[in-house]
């Protein structure tokens, strides 16, 4: 039999047939703050479990069904989520991991569609074809995190620490980031004629002093009183966007084209490679 214990005081709260948790049938279980440090959970089923302050570090959930489950505060530091099921097609049916732990956790190919994240901490995580639409990171902290061909689609992303961060041939239409930090982050690709995509995305008020925007695509998109002091723009599609009192010293525009951009208040003369049309105005 596989115990399931209380991390501090050692109570038993569930046992389960078997060697391990591998398969487990543990939907709609109260298993707060259990020890399950280490633990084999792969093909767990654990739909509206709830795990509220569950010690998960280093844990094994690849491809674990976990729709509706509870892990609040929960500590998932280098934990494997490969392939788990944590999103739905709506709120109510997905997860919440509010105030979570997954620094360094392997979340590759698993669907957080809705998830609720606010708060979360996620450094260093590996997030490759993740899908996150909708879900909400509203001041998550994703430093050092490393997405690859990842859905930010509507998700919220307010407010959240996005330094250092590196999005590669990642889709964040629509998303909101406003006021987010996201300094020395790098919105590329892996591929020849590859790129992330912005479009009607909110960076109102966002830092990207120093990120790395060459070539992406983010037309439509509001960077209202953004800071891109010294970012890297070099061929990025601007089509429509608003940088409308923006600060760009020392950003390069080369290659960008500014015809139909909302440049007003932004400081351009101390852009680099900016071609500005004539007939621009209110640039300072």
């Amino acid at each position: 039999m596989a115990e399931i214990r209380h991390k501090e005081n050692g109570e038993l709260l569930m046992e389960v047939t078997g060697d391990s948790l591998a398969g487990a049938d543990l939907r709609e279980m109260r298993l707060d703050g259990a020890d399950l440090r280490g633990a084999d959970m792969r093909g767990a089923r654990m739909n509206h479990t709830s795990l509220k302050d569950a010690d998960l570090r280093e844990a094994n959930l690849e491809g674990a069904y976990m729709c509706g489950v509870t892990l609040n505060r929960a500590n998932m530091t280098k934990a494997n989520l490969r392939r788990a099921r944590m999103g739905a097609a709506g709120q109510r049916e997905a997860a919440l991991l509010l105030d979570c732990v997954l620094d360094e956790a392997d979340l590759s190919f698993a669907d957080l569609r809705y998830a609720e994240m606010r708060g979360a901490s996620l450094k260093g995580a590996l997030l490759e074809r993740v899908d996150a639409r909708y879900a909400d990171f509203y001041r998550a902290d994703l430093e050092g995190a490393h997405a690859m061909d990842t859905l930010f689609i509507k998700s919220n992303l307010r407010e959240a620490r996005l330094f250092a961060m590196r999005f590669e041939d990642c889709h964040l239409n629509d998303a909101n980031l406003i006021g987010a930090n996201l300094r020395g982050a790098t919105l590329g690709t892996r591929h020849q004629k590859g790129f992330s995509v912005l479009n009607l995305a909110n960076l109102e008020s966002a830092d990207l002093s120093g990120a790395v925007l060459a070539g992406m695509s983010a037309e439509d998109a509001n960077f209202k009183s953004a800071i891109l002091r010294d970012a890297d723009l070099r061929g990025a599609v601007l089509s429509g966007a608003v940088l409308r009192s923006a600060d760009v010293a020392g950003a390069d525009f080369d290659a960008v084209e500014l015809a139909t951009v909302a440049m007003d208040f932004a400081n351009f003369s101390k852009a680099i490679n900016a071609n500005i049309p004539s007939y621009k105005n209110n640039l300072r």
